[in-house]
């Protein structure tokens, strides 16, 4: 909640000394060029794409379940710009983090923020619908400074990282709230107040909130929630992506339209409406998509792990 972002003097003792050099150093790189910062995220994802073996084979895994169709070299391809796409993910957290917003904002295209502000005009709650792209960091930096956006947000268990990093999602929009993922009371409020609030429902969950629909054509766990929460919530659901742009040209981010008919006839076809929207959005940019995340991890009974 809000006392997260403030400074405590606890965060001054010499367990944390480490950190704040590390953090330290890691702001003073930030600083670099757009360019230069791009050219180091890719040799650290190279460097992951070398050493990181389990995540490696985790999305390597994911690419094989979700394109049977592909060519061994185009899967190849793809995990590796994959990597490296994740490696400047990491110098892209730094710059929402800590460039001043002037800088970060140049670097925007955005379609479609007319269909958030007629909602905000309308009093109308938003379920931001969004999926784990490497660039959902930045990406929120960037809608957030255009609108204001509360987030679902995990605590981090150190607690100086948990500050910088809550004081850094916030700081673009000082009415935004980073909303911990489990106070559903709190979002729902939020969403009858007129909010907008982002949520991802691409990740498994378990059994005891998900039903099973097709994603790719492979059975996922779905999580409900999205329906629960527009319903409870009184909110419409709006679709969201961003792609970071080739050749250091910045960030195309689109906004569509409020889904009409939402929540459906059940839970199961919401689930597949989402899993189908999310199809399409990963297609346009499958090297830009988390394929580290054991997406299809629960399985229906009696059928075998995939991992």
């Amino acid at each position: 909640m809000k006392d997260r972002g403030k400074f405590k003097w606890v965060f001054l003792h010499p367990k944390y000394w480490l950190l704040w050099l590390v953090l330290g150093v890691f702001w003073l790189v930030i600083q670099l060029p757009y360019f230069i910062l791009l050219r180091l995220g890719h040799v650290l994802g190279l460097l992951m794409y070398r050493f990181a073996h389990e995540r490696r084979h985790i999305a390597q895994r994911n690419l094989e379940l979700c394109f049977p169709q592909w060519t061994e070299q185009e899967r190849t391809r793809v995990l590796k710009e994959n990597f490296i796409s994740s490696g400047i993910a990491f110098f892209e957290m730094g710059m929402s983090w800590w460039w001043c917003q002037k800088r970060l904002a140049k670097l925007l295209v955005i379609d479609g923020l007319e269909h958030l502000q007629a909602a905000q005009q309308q009093g109308q709650g938003v379920i931001l619908m969004a999926a784990h792209f490497t660039t959902l960091e930045i990406g929120g930096a960037l809608l957030g400074q255009l609108h204001t956006i509360d987030g679902m947000y995990r605590a981090h268990k150190n607690l100086v990282f948990d500050y910088v990093q809550h004081r850094g999602r916030e700081r673009h929009n000082k009415d935004a709230v980073a909303i911990e993922r489990e106070d559903v009371r709190t979002m729902l409020r939020h969403l009858r107040a007129g909010r907008a609030v982002w949520y991802a429902p691409d990740q498994d969950y378990g059994f005891k909130q998900s039903v099973f629909v097709p994603l790719f054509d492979v059975p996922a766990a779905t999580v409900t929630a999205t329906s629960k929460f527009a319903q409870l919530g009184r909110a419409v659901v709006i679709p969201m992506s961003q792609t970071r742009l080739a050749n250091g040209k910045g960030y195309q981010m689109k906004i569509e339209p409020a889904w009409q008919d939402f929540p459906g006839a059940s839970v199961e076809a919401d689930c597949l409406r989402i899993n189908q929207w999310l199809e399409q959005v990963i297609q346009a940019q499958p090297e830009q998509y988390l394929w580290a995340h054991r997406r299809f991890k629960t399985r229906p009974k009696g059928e075998a792990r995939l991992y």
